[in-house]
């Protein structure tokens, strides 16, 4: 009763368009994010999968590194330390990384492929070598079985992890407001300082994330009931 007496209301939805403009900040970096990360995955778990060491050493090394170490401190590096290279200032690549919300784009991808490699290579590994063995007595080559057989059994088995994945990736996605971001977390900070506020923001910025992750987990809910059924029995 106290905190429902004492939260300032009124400043809230005053300042509604600043978490409408912050929700759709992290709405589309979430989505961007999570549907490079996913197509980068898909092809980096290909190439680790497959017998040429050249290709699949130097892939579980970044996988390693980028899970091994803070997303944070992987954020610092992009948006602080790159611009410590004169090569890089005087290169076309400076006005990209010049941009506090491509940085953070970009670390996150880095980071969430990462993960998505390591999901989508364990379900490749997970499929049945009778599958395998199957679509090629129908004639299949090794690449036509690969991409029409096996990554799609490989993505409709991830689709369980790729839904925590998705709400991991909606969590990294508060990093942005540490290099001036404005994102729902960069909302909530930015009305406390403005008016001395203990929580109010951070309530009202917990209250949006938990939307999209409640709607996040119904749409994934449903794409596994529709395409992960007809793989229960294997």
């Amino acid at each position: 009763m106290d905190f429902y007496l004492t939260v300032q209301f009124d400043l809230i939805f005053q300042h509604w368009v600043l978490f409408l403009n912050g929700f759709k900040v992290t709405v589309i970096l979430l989505i961007v994010v999570f549907a490079i990360s996913l197509v980068l995955a898909l092809a980096l778990a290909v190439f680790r999968s497959s017998d040429t060491s050249v290709l699949r050493h130097p892939i579980k090394g970044y996988t390693y590194f980028m899970r091994g170490t803070p997303l944070l401190l992987q954020v610092y590096i992009i948006y602080y330390g790159l611009g410590q290279f004169e090569l890089i200032r005087s290169s076309i690549l400076w006005p990209f990384l010049s941009e506090a919300s491509l940085c953070i784009a970009l670390g996150l991808i880095l980071n969430n492929t990462a993960y998505l490699t390591e999901i989508i290579q364990g379900a490749l590994r997970e499929i049945p070598r009778s599958t395998i063995e199957a679509s090629r007595s129908l004639g299949l080559s090794r690449s036509k079985t690969l991409f029409l057989v096996e990554c799609p059994i490989a993505l409709r088995r991830s689709l369980p992890a790729l839904s925590n994945e998705f709400i991991f990736v909606m969590h990294s996605t508060a990093v942005a407001s540490t290099i001036t971001v404005i994102d729902i977390l960069g909302a909530g900070r930015k009305l406390n300082a403005s008016y001395y506020l203990a929580y109010e923001g951070f309530v009202t910025a917990a209250v949006l994330y938990i939307a999209i992750a409640v709607t996040a987990s119904q749409i994934f809910r449903m794409l596994e009931r529709r395409y992960l059924a007809p793989l229960s029995f294997r």
